[in-house]
């Protein structure tokens, strides 16, 4: 328990024993934490609404290092949790050294679908296509004809994120300014509100009066600051219209919530395999409720909502970055 102890805390061995004589599920949150209000946060809600609706409890823990990945993927199939649910590109590397020594457990990993293992289920999104269509809001709601984005660590995935908006963007005004920083080239990128507040300004300065940050919880950052200064935001990833009510334009959901409630919910029945949740599967989208209301005039919602059957239907292709990894109408 000393080693444990010192690699991962005191917190994260008690989480890790806790109920090992149980098959419960568990969730392993990415760096960021699992109340950085976006992405970690979808995921705690989905299997917070299992354990609400079921009344069966989850084990969990929160990573602080890079290090700690694999042996908390470890820890918890030998205290018998199944399945194991990973949050994170990161865990890619992690899930292929650790899943082939545990067959009978089942693997979760979301935001991977490239790796091997007849025992894991790898879940990806089509960010792009739900990015499209905040972006053509975005540009119906500028007034200065002037965007930004505002990505986490400089990864494809975000660049994916980035390069939809931009088409969306440009589709609804071709000669619109898109203004497009990360926040960093490290993992520290996807907790850092106070770059995340600079970069917005920066973009201000230059005339950007919507923003969209794609950053994890320096996105929070960004939302405040967007807030404070008198210009609009777009959320991802959870629905953030609540954090500023009638200050963030919208957000760009992508139901990572539905993915770990699911799982959750399959248990060790989950279906190995390679999923992509696009529009057509609900799997992403945007938010409309009583925060931005007043913001999404019945003209933008048409455009969006129509913009959204058209590429379900193939009359409207969103250029994915991972295709040839560039964007035809944004430089990062």
């Amino acid at each position: 328990m000393t080693l444990l102890k010192s690699l991962m805390g005191a917190a994260a061995a008690m989480a890790l024993s806790a109920g090992a004589a149980l098959a419960e599920p568990a969730l392993i949150f990415d760096l960021g934490g699992k109340f950085d209000k976006s992405f970690n946060e979808a995921a705690f809600t989905g299997a917070q609404r299992w354990a609400d609706e079921t009344g069966g409890s989850f084990r969990e823990i929160e990573l602080q290092s890079e290090a700690q990945r694999e042996q908390a993927l470890r820890r918890f199939a030998e205290a018998g949790a199944n399945p194991i649910i990973t949050m994170g590109f990161a865990m890619a590397d992690p899930l292929s050294n650790v899943a082939p020594d545990y067959p009978d457990t089942k693997f979760v990993v979301v935001d991977v679908t490239w790796i091997k293992g007849d025992n894991i289920r790898q879940l990806g999104f089509a960010e792009h296509e739900g990015s499209y269509l905040v972006g053509m809001l975005a540009a119906m709601a500028s007034k200065s004809g002037t965007v930004g984005f505002i990505g986490g660590m400089d990864v494809p995935l975000i660049r994916h994120f980035g390069c939809g908006y931009a088409q969306g963007v440009k589709a609804v005004n071709p000669d619109a300014k898109i203004i497009a920083n990360m926040t960093g080239t490290t993992p520290a990128a996807w907790n850092d509100p106070v770059k995340g507040s600079e970069l917005t300004k920066a973009q201000i300065s230059q005339g950007a009066d919507v923003i969209y940050a794609a950053a994890g919880g320096t996105g929070v950052g960004v939302l405040q600051t967007a807030a404070d200064e008198g210009i609009l935001s777009i959320g991802v990833d959870s629905n953030q219209n609540h954090l500023h009510p009638g200050k963030v334009l919208t957000s760009m959901l992508k139901r990572v919530d539905v993915a770990v409630y699911d799982a959750m919910k399959a248990g060790n029945d989950v279906e190995p395999g390679v999923f992509v949740l696009g529009l057509a599967e609900d799997g992403v989208g945007y938010a409309l409720d009583d925060n931005n209301a007043a913001l999404i005039t019945p003209e933008m919602k048409a455009a969006a909502d129509s913009a959204r059957d058209k590429i379900i239907s193939g009359d409207i292709k969103v250029t994915s970055y991972y295709e040839n990894d560039s964007c035809p109408v944004l430089d990062f």
